[in-house]
C-alpha cells in the first residue's frame, strides 16, 4: 500500500493514547484523535500531529455504548474514507468491592474496556477487508493475566478483550489483517509527580528495570505492530512492563 493509512485512536487525548497517536502521526499515518470528554486535550494532540505533515481528525464520543462506537467511527470514514489501523486504548479501572458493584458499573466497564472494540472492529474491518490490509491493536493490562481484588468488572473486560483478539487474529489473518493485544506494566502519566506516592512507589519495586515505563515505549511497540514489517505478528499478546511478574 502506497496510499497513506489512517490510524484511529479511543483515548487519545493523553498518556499512552496521545504518544501512540503522536508515533504514528510522525511515521506518516493520517490520525483521528478520540477523546470522550476533554476536547481541549484532544485538539491539543491533533495540532500537535499536523505539525508533523499528516492529517488529523478530532472525532469526541463516549464510545461505552455501540451508538457512541459507531458515530466516532462514522466521523473518521466520512473524512478519510477508511480506517486502516484501529488502536482500542480507551479504558475505565474504577476501585470498588464485588458486592458494592451495581449492574450500572458492570455494564459501564464492559462497554468502555471491551464492547468499544468490538463495535469499533465491525465498523473498522470492511474497508480493512476490501483493501486487504489492516491492523487492530487492543490495550489489555495486567487485568487480562490476572485478576485484581476490587477490579473485577476490569479484570473480566480484559480477559474477554484477550479472547476477542486471539478470535479476530485467527478470522481475520487469512485476510492480511493482524489483531494483536499489548499489556503495559506500571506506566507513568504525562503529568506524572516527580515524588511518587507511596502507591507508586509500590509499583516501581515490582519492576526488576527499576522504573515506571513511558507512554513512547509502549506506542513504540504499537508503531511495530501496525508496520508492514509487523504483518507476521498476529494474535499475541505483548507485555510492555519491563519485566514485572504477572
Amino acid at each position: 500500500m502506497s496510499e497513506t493509512k489512517t490510524a484511529l485512536i479511543t483515548g487519545a487525548g493523553r498518556n499512552i493514547g496521545r504518544a501512540v497517536a503522536l508515533a504514528l502521526a510522525g511515521d506518516g499515518l493520517n490520525v483521528v484523535i478520540n477523546g470522550s470528554a476533554d476536547r481541549a486535550a484532544a485538539d491539543s494532540v491533533a495540532a500537535e500531529a499536523r505539525a508533523l505533515g499528516v492529517r488529523a481528525l478530532v472525532a469526541m464520543g463516549d464510545v461505552g455504548s455501540r451508538a457512541g462506537c459507531l458515530a466516532v467511527a462514522e466521523a473518521a470514514l466520512a473524512e478519510f474514507g477508511t480506517v486502516d489501523v484501529l488502536v482500542n486504548n480507551a479504558a475505565l479501572r474504577p476501585s470498588k468491592t464485588f458486592l458494592e458493584t451495581t449492574e450500572e458499573d458492570w455494564r459501564r466497564v464492559l462497554g468502555v474496556d471491551m464492547e468499544a472494540a468490538i463495535w469499533l472492529s465491525q465498523a473498522c474491518l470492511p474497508g480493512m477487508l476490501a483493501r486487504g490490509w489492516g491492523r487492530i491493536v487492543n490495550f489489555t493490562g495486567m487485568n487480562a493475566i490476572h485478576g485484581y481484588s476490587g477490579r473485577a468488572p476490569v479484570s473480566v473486560a480484559k480477559h474477554g478483550l484477550w479472547g476477542l483478539t486471539k478470535s479476530l487474529g485467527k478470522e481475520f489473518g487469512p485476510k492480511g489483517i493482524t489483531t494483536n493485544a499489548i499489556s503495559p506494566g506500571p506506566i507513568a502519566a504525562d503529568d506524572e509527580d516527580e515524588n511518587p506516592t507511596e502507591y507508586r512507589q509500590k509499583m516501581v519495586a515490582r519492576v526488576p528495570v527499576g522504573r515506571m515505563g513511558q507512554p513512547r515505549e509502549v506506542a513504540a511497540v504499537v508503531r511495530m505492530l501496525v508496520s508492514v514489517d509487523g504483518a507476521f505478528v498476529n494474535g499475541q499478546m505483548l507485555q510492555v512492563n519491563g519485566g514485572t511478574e504477572t
